[in-house]
């Protein structure tokens, strides 16, 4: 069995395993729309009233680091924080508007950058938010409570979202059977625990750029925009704005996309997710949700 090692993936929506008590999820209304927000960033279209407040906390208590063999660092620059957010329903597409405090518009991804003699990659953590939904399994708000789970996870970044228009779609699989290429965390009194993340089927619009072996400029993106991304990947739309010390976010996706790697937003029903927010940081360096029950009850089918 390979050692413990850090959760692949940027928005591995990780919470303590010491804290896998349930609570009651915390309702979200999700009502009909008049008519369907513009998808720009710009929240006016939403009205003042009905904004939810949502409280974030980090996902790992700065004791447990060691214990989860995460090691002392923490980049979590986001702490305890409160996420505003509102969803509704028009034509059968579902929108998600949030907002969150950020210091700072951090939207630069990794670079190529000239030492002098060569490129060197120059890694760069951007703002994050990702949202996730129940999928199948035995839902948990955290990932090592030896549950064994899927969810629909859509994945905002404000490096390669802002510049696609799309927010990352993915398969999010934890479970304590062996899982090849997945992510493991040995977890007292549970086991091994295995996570992997699966890109919803289609073509993303990214690549990764080698550098020249001459110097071109002192700095090159090592992500560049090749495409339009197509097919499942391509569901959730997205649109941002940084503006005053906040993120304004706005998402949108069918109810029913038609794709089998896609949950179903329940029309006269329910569903439980969470949220996470990144602040210049990426994996377990988060702050997340506490379980989430959007109530689609009023969304006629």
């Amino acid at each position: 069995m390979n050692p413990p090692f850090r959760i692949a993936g940027l928005a591995a929506l990780l919470l303590s395993a010491a804290a896998s008590a349930q609570p009651v999820p915390q309702p979200i209304p999700v009502g009909m729309l008049e008519s369907a927000p513009t998808l720009d960033g710009e929240l006016g279209d939403w009205g003042a009233s009905g904004w939810q407040q949502i409280a974030v906390a980090p996902t790992v208590k700065p004791e447990e680091r060691s214990r989860l063999g995460l090691g002392a660092e923490d980049r979590n620059a986001v702490g305890k924080a409160t996420v505003e957010l509102k969803a509704g329903v028009h034509g059968g597409i579902f929108h998600l508007a949030v907002r969150w405090a950020d210091d700072g518009e951090d939207s630069r991804g990794d670079v190529w950058s000239w030492n002098g003699r060569r490129y060197t990659r120059v890694r760069r953590h951007g703002d994050m938010f990702a949202v996730r939904f129940e999928r199948s399994g035995d839902y948990d708000r955290s990932m090592l409570s030896g549950k064994s789970y899927e969810v629909d996870l859509w994945e905002w970044s404000a490096h390669r979202s802002q510049r696609a228009g799309i927010a990352g779609d993915y398969r999010h699989v934890i479970t304590t059977a062996l899982l090849d290429n997945a992510a493991e965390y040995t977890v007292e009194g549970v086991g091994t625990v295995f996570i992997k993340k699966f890109a919803d089927r289609g073509h993303s619009p990214f690549k990764s750029a080698r550098p020249p072996k001459t110097k071109q400029a002192d700095e090159i993106d090592a992500l560049t925009l090749s495409g339009k991304a197509d097919g499942s990947f391509a569901d959730v739309r997205a649109a941002a704005r940084w503006r005053d010390g906040h993120w304004q976010l706005e998402l949108s996706r069918a109810l029913d996309t038609g794709h089998d790697d896609d949950v179903v937003l329940p029309a006269g029903g329910t569903i439980v997710g969470q949220i996470a927010v990144f602040n210049h940081a990426d994996d377990e360096h988060k702050s997340v949700s506490e379980p989430l029950r959007f109530d689609l009850t009023a969304i006629r089918r």
